[in-house]
């Protein structure tokens, strides 16, 4: 009767025992087998198998199967590759580069983008992971190498950089048909260092007009735009007088700068927009059209009319000028015996942060704020947005009133008489 029913256990459908090599196996078994449980993935032409061992091997073998069969059937459960990280990211990377792989926005990858995944992967992602087969990769080993990137005094955003990278390859080898399963994606869930530094600075409207003024004349507009335009860094350096409509007073933008490509279409399919020049920012537009001289389809901010400028050099130029300026206050103050207000430097993208942040404070919504700042979401622009410095009593204040509109007279009659009782 046992040889029996171990040999109906042997032919089961999908399952087989596996017994150790000092085992007769049959009736003269002397181990516990482990049961190997496949499924056959007619997409793949390979089986998927699965071990099991212990008492309820069987058993566990058994479920386990009918969850595969399900899967294979949902395309959730492929066959392992056998194509290693190295051999598919080649090929990735060469289809961002020629335009054939699309962004979330559904758009070609910006040149940028495409030149730092590749450095990326070359540099970080491949000499660890590289060598292992796709359906090998766990989270683990994902979150191994973020692990040994922090350790190696990478800075937060960087490790978050180079793992972006992965993502986006991920995204693509987890598609429907892909090489991966979307929940085998060992990408998800993982454990990233915060960013390094700070980027979200915004500057209170006082703050703004200071740093504009403490810079020397021909880089007043160039700030002034990014503080009252919102425009984005590669947008500043694209940017031709041409774009700057004078008789509607609004800036046109549909095109950035990329250092290798030149020229390029904006971040996102909202990046094409117009926007509104407040007065203060037209006057500083015109004195610079006068200070250098240029006009029609020449560079706004150049170096020369057809040359952009260097970040670098912009910013350490505002930097030095800021300085002097905060030393001039600092003699001020100590002549005064009095503490100085120093100026808190600023950067191109941070002054991006300050423009959402002052059209919130004037009162506009959301939505419109990301029409003019290219914002694809509302979620976006809400992460741009900061809450300004010196609000607290005009907060109270409002508060008040509302409190006094709500309760009425009567309350705060009540109110009043309870607080003399308690005198």
């Amino acid at each position: 009767m046992a040889s029996n029913a171990t040999a109906q256990r042997r032919v089961t459908p999908g399952l087989r025992e596996r017994h150790t090599r000092a085992c007769g196996a049959g009736s003269r078994c002397t181990c516990t087998p482990s049961v190997e449980a496949f499924v056959y993935s007619r997409r793949d032409g390979r089986k998927v198998r699965k071990t099991f061992s212990g008492p309820r091997a069987r058993t566990e073998a058994k479920q386990w199967r009918l969850d595969a069969l399900r899967a294979v059937k949902d395309r959730q459960l492929r066959a392992p590759s056998r194509t290693t990280l190295r051999d598919a990211a080649e090929p990735w990377l060469g289809s961002i580069e020629r335009g054939e792989i699309l962004c979330r926005s559904r758009r070609p990858y910006k040149p940028s983008v495409v030149r730092t995944y590749r450095g990326d992967f070359e540099r970080y992602i491949l000499p660890e992971l590289g060598a292992h087969r796709l359906s090998e990769i766990d989270r683990a080993d994902v979150q191994a190498l973020v692990d040994q990137l922090v350790g190696s005094a990478l800075s937060g955003s960087k490790v978050r950089n180079v793992i972006v990278a992965l993502q986006a390859f991920y995204r693509r080898a987890c598609r429907p048909g892909g090489e991966v399963p979307a929940a085998a994606n060992p990408t998800l869930g993982l454990e990233l260092p915060a960013p390094a530094g700070s980027r979200d600075r915004a500057a209170t409207p006082d703050e703004a007009e200071e740093l504009v003024d403490a810079l020397p004349k021909g880089e007043r507009a160039l700030w002034a735009t990014a503080f009252y335009a919102g425009l984005r860094r590669g947008e500043l350096r694209g940017l031709r007088w041409s774009d700057v409509v004078e008789e509607t007073t609004v800036i046109e933008v549909w095109r950035g700068w990329d250092d290798v490509e030149g020229p390029i279409e904006p971040k996102s399919l909202k990046g094409v927009r117009r926007v509104p020049i407040p007065s203060e920012l037209r006057s500083l537009l015109l004195r610079h059209k006068l200070l250098t001289g240029r006009g029609d389809d020449e560079l706004v901010f150049g170096r020369s009319a057809s040359e952009p400028f260097t970040p670098t050099h912009v910013h350490a130029k505002a930097r030095k000028a800021w300085a002097a300026e905060n030393e001039r206050r600092a003699e001020e103050a100590a002549e005064a015996n009095t503490k100085p207000e120093l100026l808190e430097p600023i950067g191109l993208h941070e002054a991006r942060h300050t423009y959402v942040s002052l059209m919130h404070d004037a009162g506009l919504s959301l939505e419109r704020i990301g029409d003019y700042v290219g914002h694809s979401s509302k979620y976006m622009t809400d992460r741009y947005r900061h809450l300004l410095d010196g609000h607290e009593a005009e907060a109270a204040r409002t508060f008040d009133d509302y409190l006094a509109r709500r309760t009425g007279a009567q309350s705060g009659a009540h109110t009043r008489k309870a607080l003399s009782g308690a005198v």
